[in-house]
């Protein structure tokens, strides 16, 4: 449907530039720049063939072939667009398919935890005045109990992940997706519970738990016990806390409330694509994460302290002070609130330059690809004294629409220098072929086929460029710039 709206656009506009033509032969005519011979009636002597061989011979001017270049860059800009509207469908295909495998592989993992969730009892005593119905008043004490949940962070947490990155295709579609390795260890503090309230009645330590967070628990493919101090116990499903840590498990534990040191240590292995993330839930949280990705996005409100990128991939360390964060150590969930999902930090695995971005970027230098070749062609013009026709500037210009086309074509399956060479090779010969059966010059022919070689070429290393495309596209540009005035210099001295 696109399409055939782009083809009448262009039915349209080609009906306006006619009727562009056909004003500008009437106003010629009106101010005399067409000269036709009248009788004495005032009738036309000339004929039609007569009227067309005068408005040719005004074709030959410079500027009015520079208006012809023009305006058939402006309409080359629509098969452009139409396929600029190719490239931005299949770029959506291509992202529902990397979603689709997201759900059945893993999304993007979050780490929130550890916590460990200590009950707690507060006894409150109110004294009632009842009055009998002789008006006799009598004080009576009520006792109520609350049960309330302490929730209490680790001293000392450190986070180990090696994730592993492998390609899953479905259809001509891949996507990065990993296996991460973690392993969690640290220490929790005995907590001062009791300055909680004023009001405890007993803290039970015997059903106390601890929570792990895992944004995707579908994707988990182990999960060792935990060992608690000396003791192991294995986890069970759910947080037990879905307002503080949505998605994960808890092992329940019995704490003794002597010890002033807990120790904890567990290891698991799950899958994800696109990022790793963690939350700093510790009063000093350490995080060690390495990849052999090459190519990471660290992402989140705090940066890694160091960090090492290789062609074999990435090496980076966090250390977190809580203070960094607006949640404290310790505090009571049905009477506070705070969000612990406002700080988090981590990586991000892409591409660093996709497929599509590729095609993109390549075609927003379409129209100056057009401009270039149209005006060499008409330097060869003026210099071998043979015009080529309007029809063949714009076979020319299709040709080079044509090469995004067959870039997007064969780039989604083959790598993307494979078809960079083979599309630009074709349309090259095309060109080239194309612009000998015109010009019948071998020299200008070779001329033109090693500007077209040179033009892709730099379109290429453009397009690799990720942190100075603009600085090197810009002075492209004004070489280029440079290189037409020098050869258009003498143009119209005569």
């Amino acid at each position: 449907m696109g399409f055939i709206f782009s083809l009448i656009s262009m039915l349209f506009l080609l009906t306006i530039l006619a009727g562009v033509v056909i004003f500008i032969v009437f106003m010629a005519r009106k101010i005399g720049i067409l000269n036709i011979p009248v009788d004495s009636e005032g009738k036309p002597l000339s004929s039609t063939k007569d009227l067309m061989s005068q408005l040719m011979s005004k074709t030959d001017s410079l500027a009015f072939r520079f208006g012809i270049i023009a305006i058939l860059v402006a309409i080359m800009t629509i098969p452009l667009g139409m396929v600029s509207d190719i490239v931005n469908e299949r770029s959506r295909l291509y992202s529902s398919v990397v979603n689709e495998i997201a759900n059945t592989w893993g999304h993007q993992q979050t780490i929130s935890g550890p916590a460990l969730i200590i009950p707690y009892t507060e006894k409150f005593i109110t004294e009632k005045v009842l009055t009998d119905k002789d008006g006799n008043e009598r004080k009576i004490d009520k006792t109520n109990y609350v049960q309330r949940t302490a929730i209490v962070l680790p001293e000392s947490l450190s986070i180990k992940g090696d994730l592993k990155g492998e390609q899953r295709q479905r259809s001509i579609y891949k996507s990065l997706v990993y296996y991460a390795d973690v392993s969690l260890k640290g220490h929790f503090s005995r907590p001062k519970i009791e300055g909680l309230s004023s009001h405890i009645d007993k803290i039970h330590w015997d059903q106390a738990w601890f929570s792990l967070g895992i944004s995707d628990t579908r994707a988990i493919n182990k999960v060792s016990a935990l060992q608690w101090n000396a003791v192991k116990t294995d986890f069970e499903p759910g947080t037990r806390i879905v307002h503080i840590i949505k998605n994960g498990f808890h092992a329940p534990l019995t704490i003794n409330e002597i010890s002033n040191k807990y120790e904890f240590n567990l290891k698991l292995n799950i899958k994800g694509s696109q990022g790793f993330y963690f939350k700093p839930f510790g009063k000093t949280t350490h995080v060690e994460l390495s990849s052999d990705w090459p190519h990471p996005s660290f992402q989140g409100n705090v940066l890694p302290d160091e960090h090492s990128i290789t062609k074999n991939g990435f090496h980076a360390n966090w250390s977190i002070p809580h203070l960094a964060r607006n949640y404290p150590q310790l505090w009571t969930l049905e009477t506070q609130k705070f969000d612990t999902n406002e700080f988090k930090a981590g990586v991000s695995l892409f591409e660093s330059v996709s497929l599509y971005s590729q095609i993109t970027r390549a075609i927003k230098y379409g129209i100056l690809f057009f401009l270039l070749t149209y005006i060499t062609f008409l330097i060869f013009e003026l210099g071998i004294k043979r015009r080529l026709h309007i029809v063949q500037y714009g076979m020319i210009g299709l040709a080079l629409s044509m090469f995004y086309l067959t870039l997007l074509s064969v780039a989604e399956h083959a790598n993307f220098f494979t078809a960079y060479l083979s599309a630009a090779a074709l349309i090259i010969t095309m060109i080239t072929l194309y612009a000998f059966a015109a010009i019948r010059s071998i020299g200008a022919t070779a001329l033109i086929a090693l500007l077209l070689i040179g033009l892709y070429s730099i379109l290429y290393s453009l397009l690799n460029l990720e942190d100075y495309a603009l600085l090197v596209g810009t002075i492209l540009l004004l070489s280029i710039l440079a290189v037409m005035m020098y050869l258009t210099r003498n143009i119209g001295r005569d």
